[in-house]
C-alpha cells in the first residue's frame, strides 16, 4: 500500500511540475520552429485536459482575462485531490 501511495504522490508531483513548466515556458517560447517548441507542445498536450476545465470554471466566475490563473487553480486542485486520495488509502490501511 505504501508503494501505491508513493506512486500516486509521484504522479501528482510530475503533473504539477509539468504545469509549472508550461507556465514558465509560455513566457519564452515564441518560435514554432525551434527545438524548445517541440517540448513545449508536448507539455501542452499533456496538461491541457487539466487546465481547460479550470479555465472554463474561472471564466464562469468572471476571472478569465489577460492573466491565466488556471495553472494556480489546477495546482491547488491537484494538491487537494492528492491529499484526499492519500488519506483514503491511509484509512484503508488501518
Amino acid at each position: 500500500m505504501i508503494v501505491l501511495m508513493n506512486a500516486i504522490n509521484t504522479f501528482f508531483q510530475i503533473v504539477i511540475y509539468l504545469i509549472l513548466g508550461r507556465a514558465i515556458l509560455s513566457w519564452f517560447v515564441r518560435n514554432p520552429y525551434g527545438s524548445l517548441y517541440k517540448v513545449y507542445s508536448a507539455i501542452i498536450q499533456v496538461t491541457e485536459p487539466i487546465l481547460s476545465p479550470c479555465r472554463m470554471l474561472l471564466a464562469r466566475f468572471g476571472m478569465g482575462g489577460t492573466i491565466d490563473f488556471s495553472p494556480i487553480l489546477a495546482i491547488i486542485g491537484l494538491t487537494v485531490l492528492n491529499g484526499i486520495i492519500i488519506n483514503i488509502l491511509r484509512m484503508l490501511m488501518f
